[in-house]
């Protein structure tokens, strides 16, 4: 699986660590910046991430900056984009199976490295389950995005 990588600066650090333990279980990392710990805009980077999803370059992505917050709400803005910030377990994977989450968000100001890496695993390792009610749900999802835009 290819997962795309992506932070402003208050994730920069998580995010390397992140990448670099996801190499380290095999997977084929597309990091889509920042590359220091100098101010940015998170948006810039939520879209390079998103896009990186949507074109096919990545089949997920992992997304951080100071909270998870900002950043989900600007990759949601994308069409095709699911996106949740989780700071547990079960939101990390459940966000997967029931709602085909294609995006993860993470604090990296709210959450320490084992916590990060142990959401990741969740998520990545989650696969949407399918079932009729959340196919329902997913679909009522996908059509309120239709007519009212990501």
């Amino acid at each position: 699986m290819k997962i795309a990588v992506g932070a402003d600066h208050a994730g920069y650090e998580l995010k390397e660590i992140i990448a670099t333990e996801l190499r380290g279980m095999g997977y084929e990392v597309v990091d889509v910046g920042t590359h220091s710990t100098e101010p940015v805009d998170y948006p810039d980077y939520a879209a390079a991430l998103g896009r990186a999803v949507l074109d096919g370059s990545a089949e997920r992505g992992i997304l951080i900056c100071g909270s998870g917050a900002g950043a989900s709400i600007a990759v949601n803005k994308l069409k095709g984009i699911r996106a949740t910030v989780a700071h547990d377990a079960y939101t990390a994977h459940q966000a997967v199976e029931h709602d085909d989450i294609n995006v993860l968000t993470l604090g990296a100001r709210v959450i320490g490295v084992a916590q990060a890496s142990e959401l990741v695993r969740s998520f990545i390792g989650a696969e949407f389950s399918g079932e009729e009610r959340h196919l329902r749900r997913l679909n009522k999802v996908l059509q309120l995005e239709e007519e009212f835009g990501a």
